[in-house]
């Protein structure tokens, strides 16, 4: 690996670790509570900020942008908090609807944008590559505070609170790394740690996974000229399965996870 490739793999190594930081202990809880897609449909309506900032001539990455971000996460977070109180038995159900909404209403809006399919691909691969030291201040910052919450709080964080968490853990990630490597960074991790007992080994098994994962990827996608977000969401599978294959002999094989 020479000098150059090296620049380009250690920001963007970092910007994973940040994203994997607040989702691998969030992922476990999603697993065990069963919403599954949570993460996917708060990130998608996170985009659909982003996008409605970019309709209306906002800059890229001004303020303006990230409020539009995190108001459209905490209305999401907000709007499943009040279904799950309603309707927990079709709560899952509801997650893909909202995710499915907020998917087709970004299309809707740039269909008049001759850039807007390079804007689409962006959010769902992001550019992980061309991450930069300084974007990752704000994005160390609010990953700081959310992990602080979720280890100070986690057993007391309910309803509204943890889906807002989650609201501003995605913000913060999603533009940086792309909603599709958000989604594999929270249930991957969290799949292959999900017979080990304690909670605490599994959170850094999850870290483990995620870490190694995110750093072939990378290795990977430059070697190869392919693009990161996807090679890298492979890697984190095959690390995934390798991982739990691995495990298997010493696992007690228990269908729920233990805390």
């Amino acid at each position: 690996m020479n000098a150059l490739e090296l620049s380009i793999i250690l920001p963007a190594l970092l910007a994973s670790v940040l994203v994997l930081s607040t989702h691998v202990p969030l992922g476990t809880e999603v697993l065990r509570r069963g919403i599954i897609f949570i993460d996917l449909a708060i990130a998608q309506v996170a985009g659909l900020g982003v996008i409605t900032a970019d309709t209306m001539g906002w800059e890229a990455e001004g303020w303006m942008v990230q409020i539009a971000a995190v108001s459209a996460a905490l209305i999401a977070a907000w709007i499943l908090h009040w279904t799950d109180k309603h309707w927990p038995d079709i709560q899952e159900a509801l997650i893909g609807a909202v995710f499915v909404l907020a998917a087709t209403a970004g299309i809707l809006m740039l269909a008049g944008n001759p850039h807007g399919g390079e804007h689409l691909k962006e959010l769902l691969v992001g550019q992980i590559l061309w991450v930069n030291y300084e974007q990752l201040i704000p994005v160390g910052i609010i990953s700081a505070l959310v992990l602080g919450a979720w280890f100070w709080m986690r057993d007391h964080l309910q309803g509204f609170g943890f889906y807002a968490l989650f609201a501003f853990a995605v913000t913060a990630s999603v533009q940086l790394v792309g909603i599709y490597l958000v989604f594999a960074c929270l249930i991957i991790p969290a799949l292959a740690t999900r017979h080990i007992a304690r909670r605490s080994l599994r959170i850094f098994c999850g870290y483990g996974v995620g870490v190694i994962g995110c750093f072939a990827g990378l290795v990977f996608s430059v070697s190869a000229d392919l693009p990161a977000g996807a090679v890298i969401v492979w890697c984190l599978a095959i690390c995934a399965v390798t991982f739990a294959w691995a495990m298997w002999p010493f696992i007690s094989h228990k269908d729920d996870l233990a805390d």
